[in-house]
């Protein structure tokens, strides 16, 4: 007869392997999932655009932001991670991207979003060349599964052009 230890380690063993089937086909489920994200947003004022002592363009904006981020949502979805990028080209780099507003969505209930915010983060560009620069507003999202890769998207949900002149 076999022992308690041998018996207690094929018991355990066959749990482990059944829990890594289990989390493979949640996985795999995932790959069929589309969503389907709709965004808007839309620049309602500069409230400040200036040059710094230290050289460098900063701007404050205040944003109208509307997203239903539903669609992402599965039975294996753990959260969302969103976010508002400010995306340009200089003649240094061909994409600059500036992290404008960000948030940690929980649940579905709260995936839609509706309201004005300023950047949370600082738009500061190395050098003087905002100056009627046309700059995209990109949705990111990361979707965080509770089993499986992290599946990330963006999308484009408005492009603006900064004044001339500082104010």
């Amino acid at each position: 007869m076999h022992s308690v230890l041998y018996r207690l380690n094929t018991l355990i063993t066959l749990a482990g392997f059944l829990l890594a089937v289990m989390c493979s086909l949640a996985s795999f489920t995932d790959t069929f999932h589309v969503p389907s994200v709709t965004a808007h947003a839309e620049v309602l004022k500069v409230n400040r655009f200036r040059k710094q002592l230290t050289g460098n363009d900063e701007v404050s904006l205040t944003l109208n932001v509307s997203m239903n981020l539903r669609s992402t949502f599965t039975w294996n979805t753990k959260q969302v991670f969103v976010f508002v990028a400010a995306e340009y080209e200089t003649a240094k780099n061909s994409l600059n991207q500036v992290s404008l507003w960000d948030h940690i969505i929980q649940d579905k209930g709260h995936a839609k979003l509706e309201a004005q915010i300023t950047n949370k983060y600082p738009f500061i560009d190395q050098g003087s060349h905002l100056r009627g620069k046309k700059i995209q507003l990109v949705l990111h999202w990361y979707i965080m599964p509770k089993t499986g890769k992290t599946i990330e998207d963006k999308m484009v949900i408005s492009d603006f052009r900064l004044p001339q002149v500082y104010t």
